[in-house]
């Protein structure tokens, strides 16, 4: 399934005018006339655009993945080949796309997989660092106000120790059957029971802490370890630090998006640092070495070859980041500025003379 978002490189919930610019900026980048154009890619986001724009398809996608335009692609179509139109607004008001299919196909004598609703949802946080701390490596402390397991119950909604009862809305099945009329006719449905969740049973005593939730609103501190060599923009996961699920379903994941700012006298390229250095043109005709700080917080000597090209970068190898779970560094690059120096009557009378 195409990922209309990441084409658009745009966020999925990006206003309208978000999209139209992402479009436009996009379109003429890779508008196949361009130099460097590319048709396929152009399509892809001309597809996507189409899509996005619309409001009514753009709901569409982003609940089903795909959109509904009646018979043929990205559509339905019905038995023999026989193309139908389905009103969206006809397919919420009976449940939406998932309960349709569930009778369609449990009618049939298949069983679909049911979802679990109740899992906490995952947490994507931002952790910002400065280059020092992606150079060395940092222990981050997280502090995230989201659902936690309720301490009281022990994130079960409920006491065991005060014992159960029958659910009398699903006389202890856990299930419920009804028969429902849809557009493809009339199916009887069995569904899990929305008042014992399923079990079968009650518990006598739920937990007024958390309401029978499992999880209340709360703080929660995390200590997690960023490698050394960590890119601006790398995605750390947390398996389980996420949102506490209901009523003790598992927790989600929790995504720690770090951000490196910018240093002020370092430029990070991938694993290498550039840095811009002054130099004096006297000090180089004397062969005098320069001194430049490091990322370690050092210093380092550099003698700058004979017959370089100061136009060019310098390459020190081995003075760059460290490569991020591997082995290694990369390297530093210098960048000169050649200021012209004051030169006394006596100088230039010599340099005179020599030329």
């Amino acid at each position: 399934m195409k990922d209309f978002y990441k084409i658009l490189e745009i966020e999925k919930g990006a206003s309208d005018s978000d999209i139209k610019k992402a479009y436009r900026r996009l379109a003429h980048k890779y508008h196949p006339d361009k130099s460097g154009g590319d048709e396929q890619k152009f399509k892809e986001i001309n597809e996507a655009y189409q899509v996005l724009s619309n409001k009514n398809k753009r709901a569409q996608y982003d609940r089903f993945g795909q959109t509904f335009d009646g018979a043929g692609p990205g559509g339905f179509s019905g038995f023999g080949g026989q193309g139908f139109n389905i009103n969206m607004e006809d397919l919420e008001r009976m449940g939406g796309l998932g309960d349709i299919f569930d009778m369609f196909f449990e009618g049939a004598g298949i069983k679909r997989k049911k979802k679990t609703y109740d899992r906490g949802a995952d947490i994507e946080v931002v952790k910002e660092i400065n280059l020092e701390d992606a150079y060395k490596g940092v222990k981050a402390d997280l502090s995230i106000k989201t659902f936690v397991s309720c301490k009281e119950c022990s994130g079960q909604g409920h006491f065991t120790k005060d014992g159960f009862t029958k659910c009398s809305t699903c006389d202890g099945q856990g299930q419920i059957r009804e028969n429902r009329r849809t557009i493809f006719g009339q199916f009887s449905q069995v569904r899990t029971c929305d008042k014992c969740y399923g079990r079968g049973e009650m518990p006598n005593k739920i937990c007024k802490e958390c309401s029978g939730t499992g999880r209340v609103n709360s703080k929660k501190d995390i200590s997690i370890d960023i490698a050394a060599g960590i890119h601006d923009g790398q995605l750390i996961k947390v398996v389980g630090a996420g949102q506490a699920g209901e009523r003790g379903a598992g927790a989600g994941d929790l995504y720690i998006r770090v951000q490196v700012r910018p240093h002020k006298i370092f430029k990070r390229f991938d694993n290498d640092l550039l840095i811009k250095q002054d130099l004096n043109v006297l000090e180089l005709l004397a062969g005098k070495k320069i001194e430049l700080p490091t990322i370690e917080g050092g210093k380092i000597k550099v003698e700058i070859p004979v017959g370089f090209n100061l136009k060019e970068r310098l390459r020190i190898a081995g003075e760059g980041m460290p490569k991020f779970g591997g082995y290694g560094r990369g390297d530093l690059y210098i960048e000169f500025d050649i200021k012209n120096p004051k030169v006394s009557k006596k100088l230039k009378d010599f340099l005179e003379d020599e030329i």
